[in-house]
C-alpha cells in the first residue's frame, strides 16, 4: 500500500530538527541559518522580483545554449550514425574535444564575447552538444535495418530519409539525450555565473555569500534545486506522453 507524500517525511523531519536546534541555541553558527529564516528570505526575493529576474537570466542562457548544442548534436549524431566512415574519420577530433571541461572554455568565450548572454550560451552549448551527439549516434545505429532498406527501396533522398524514417524511429531515444542536456545546461549556466558572468542565479549566490547572508544563499540553492527538479519532471512527462511505452526507455535501460 502506497502512502501519499511518504517521501516528504524524512526531509520534513530534518527541517524540523534543524529549526528546533537553531531556536534552542544548540548551534550558533551564522553560516547555517535556519529553515524559517531561509523561507522568509526566499519569499522576500520572490516578492521584490530579484529571484524571478535571476531565474529569467539563467534560464534564458541555459535553454538558449541547450537548443543550439542539441541542434548541432543531433545533426552530427545522425551523420555519424549513418556513415561509419565519417565517424571513423572524425573520431580522433571528437574524442580529443569531448574530454575538455566546458568551464575551461570560459576564458576563451570571455575574450571573444565579453560578459553577457552570448558568452554563457556558447559555454552551455558546448556542454550540451556531447550527450545529444552520443545518444543520437547510438539511436540511429540502433534503428531496425529493414526500415533503412525500405527507404533505399523507395529511393528516398537523404532529407526525406532523415525526416520520414530516421527521426521518427530514433526520437524516443534521442529525447533521453535532450533530458541529459537540459540538466547539464542548468548546471553549467549557474557555474558560469558563479565564476565569471555577473547575471542570473549563480551571481545571486555570490552576492548573498559576499553579503554574509546565509539565509539567501540557502534560498538560492533550494530554488535552483527546485527548478532543476521541475525541468526534469516536465521533460520526463513530455517523453512519456509523446512516446508512450518508449517514454520509459531510459528507466528500462538501467
Amino acid at each position: 500500500m502506497r502512502i501519499p507524500g511518504k517521501g516528504l517525511v524524512f526531509p520534513l523531519a530534518v527541517l524540523l530538527l534543524w529549526e528546533l536546534a537553531a531556536r534552542s541555541g544548540y548551534f550558533t553558527s551564522t553560516s547555517l541559518s535556519y529553515p524559517s529564516a531561509i523561507l522568509f528570505a526566499g519569499w522576500g526575493l520572490l516578492v521584490d522580483g530579484a529571484m524571478w529576474k535571476a531565474t529569467r537570466e539563467t534560464f534564458g542562457a541555459a535553454l538558449g545554449g541547450m537548443a543550439i548544442g542539441a541542434f548541432f548534436g543531433m545533426i552530427v549524431g545522425i551523420a555519424f550514425g549513418l556513415s561509419r566512415l565519417l565517424a571513423s574519420l572524425m573520431r580522433l577530433s571528437t574524442e580529443s574535444l569531448r574530454p575538455v571541461p566546458s568551464v575551461a572554455l570560459i576564458p576563451l568565450a570571455l575574450l571573444i564575447y565579453g560578459y553577457g548572454y552570448r558568452m554563457e550560451i556558447v559555454v552551455v552549448a558546448f556542454a550540451c552538444f556531447w550527450p545529444v551527439m552520443i545518444v543520437t549516434e547510438g539511436a540511429v545505429r540502433g534503428i531496425e535495418p529493414r526500415l533503412m532498406e525500405v527507404a533505399r527501396a523507395l529511393k528516398f533522398p537523404l532529407v526525406a530519409r532523415v525526416t520520414k524514417i530516421i527521426l521518427p524511429a530514433a526520437l524516443p531515444r534521442v529525447f533521453v539525450g535532450l533530458r541529459l542536456a537540459a540538466s547539464i545546461s542548468l548546471v553549467v549556466a549557474v557555474t558560469v555565473e558563479i565564476t565569471t558572468n555577473p547575471i542570473g542565479l549563480g551571481y545571486g549566490l555570490i552576492v548573498a555569500q559576499e553579503g554574509d547572508r546565509a539565509d539567501r544563499v540557502f534560498a538560492f540553492l533550494i530554488w535552483i534545486g527546485f527548478l532543476g527538479w521541475l525541468l526534469n519532471a516536465l521533460l520526463l512527462r513530455a517523453q512519456r506522453r509523446w512516446f508512450g511505452k518508449f517514454g520509459n526507455w531510459s528507466e528500462a535501460a538501467r
